[in-house]
């Protein structure tokens, strides 16, 4: 006769989250499965002149609509043609700068390296930095590099723009004027060391 072996009771640790995932959460990621709908205008200031494009994407379908001064064009993601193409290159820039919390966890075919501690170039506090590095296959930029500097609490405070990956910064802003939309918090300003310039969000609505 044999004795029974107990079942071995292994410790319930919790799996480390990436740093990735840590900075979108940080900024409600895990309230996005929620949301029906957002819409954003995106905005620029420079040297008087003002520049802006309005945005609703309803994310659980890829619809994308497109409003400006003279124009109305609704599209889908999954179905572009030479003319949305090009409009949804416009969609991904300014998606890209509102939501860039989030593309550290939706968009594959990239590199992000270890965190370091650094200081920063606008600021110059000691932050967090990590790199997101894009494949140089694909997408309407490959290959550029950003430097994102965040806080001990995961909220993103400024970063730094490579082109191509090149070693010195195409640009450098700010993540500034935090504000909450129902449990997703997001940077509504971003603004260079230098210059009259000017980059933000207004109108900003999430649907859940």
């Amino acid at each position: 006769m044999t004795a029974c072996k107990k079942k071995e009771v292994l410790p319930n640790i919790p799996i480390p989250l990436l740093t990735a995932e840590q900075i979108a959460n940080a900024h409600g990621f895990e309230q996005w499965k929620n949301v029906s709908e957002i819409a954003y205008t995106f905005n620029v200031d420079k040297n008087n002149k003002h520049f802006e494009r309005h945005w609703v994407w309803k994310p659980k379908t890829n619809d994308v609509t497109f409003m400006s001064e003279t124009d109305t064009i609704s599209y889908n993601r999954s179905k572009l043609d030479s003319v949305s193409m090009i409009i949804d290159r416009n969609f991904i820039n300014d998606k890209f700068w509102l939501l860039i919390p989030f593309q550290l966890v939706w968009d594959t075919g990239t590199t992000i390296l270890k965190p370091i501690k650094t200081k920063t170039e606008i600021s110059h506090e000691v932050l967090n930095k990590i790199t997101l590095i894009y494949s140089k296959n694909g997408g309407y930029t490959p290959g550029d590099a950003y430097d994102i500097f965040y806080d001990d609490n995961f909220l993103i405070k400024e970063w730094i723009y490579r082109k191509g990956n090149r070693p010195k910064p195409s640009m450098t802003t700010t993540f500034e004027n935090y504000q909450d939309f129902n449990g997703i918090t997001l940077a509504l300003e971003h603004k260079k060391r230098r210059g009259n310039w000017n980059l933000y969000f207004t109108n900003v609505s999430i649907t859940k």
